[in-house]
């Protein structure tokens, strides 16, 4: 059966799920987009061979993906509430906001969907976790969670915990990315030319994730393995450990958790 979708806001994560969206195998004439700005809306259409259509014109289709800020979304709500069509699904990708809350300014017979993805999502690697409101059909889930795939891990979790998952792998690239670029300083500092402390760090990275993913073996078993008494990694991790890397992690998280829950 026939599911046409439109999409409201393609900066990079509206742009990350279009792609996911065409790569499950979504025909590009279901698939429309309202954008602000014409610039982007160009580009957007000349890349990926959709059209750019009306808010009133996306809002009417089967499932109507919200990918704005969190402080646009409740005007974006009360724009589009009269023109969305009997039956279809909104999925909304923005940090904090409520099934409760979108519902509230829509209409409690309004089927919503909540989703944190991040934006590995753009090239396939995604990490996303799902809430499903009351009134989503399984025919509707089923289709959110096959083009969410397409991009990466799906899980779903009830929407008490989507704090969590907004401060694991919503904002967790970020954290990776931060400790990337520590390690390149780390390598300079010891002599190393910047490419090749990035090239380095990049390498041991992939390899590791790639050993985590594969190897069936736990991250603390890998740790241990690579870590022999008083060698090299030993004093290392001695180092994360005095400096008390594991609560600086988990202070962190939190912080993105409460940042999530004030979004609301």
């Amino acid at each position: 059966m026939r599911t046409t979708v439109g999409i409201i806001g393609v900066g990079n994560m509206g742009e990350a799920l279009l792609a996911g969206l065409l790569a499950a195998g979504t025909p590009k004439s279901d698939v429309i987009f309202a954008q602000r700005s014409e610039e982007r809306a160009k580009v957007i259409s000349e890349r990926y061979a959709i059209a750019h259509k009306s808010l009133v014109e996306v809002a009417q289709s089967d499932v109507v993906l919200l990918c704005v800020k969190p402080k646009d979304v409740a005007a974006l709500c009360e724009e589009i509430k009269e023109s969305l069509k009997p039956g279809n699904v909104i999925v909304s990708v923005a940090a904090g906001k409520t099934i409760a809350g979108i519902a509230e300014i829509l209409g409690t017979e309004v089927a919503v969907i909540r989703v944190m993805p991040n934006t590995p999502t753009f090239i396939g690697k995604g990490a996303a976790g799902i809430s499903l409101g009351k009134n989503v059909t399984k025919e509707q889930s089923a289709f959110v969670h096959n083009f969410l795939k397409a991009s990466g891990l799906v899980v779903e979790v009830s929407e008490d915990l989507q704090a969590a998952v907004t401060a694991t792998s919503g904002s967790g690239p970020a954290y990776f990315f931060a400790f990337v670029e520590a390690m390149v300083a780390g390598g300079m500092k010891l002599g190393l030319t910047e490419e090749i402390a990035t090239q380095l760090t990049v390498q041991t990275i992939i390899g590791a994730a790639g050993m985590l993913a594969e190897s069936g073996k736990s991250a603390k078993e890998l740790r241990e393995n690579v870590t022999s008494p008083n060698g090299t990694t030993y004093a290392a991790l001695t180092t994360f450990e005095e400096k008390g890397l594991t609560a600086m992690v988990e202070a962190a998280m939190a912080a993105s958790a409460k940042r999530s829950q004030e979004l609301a």
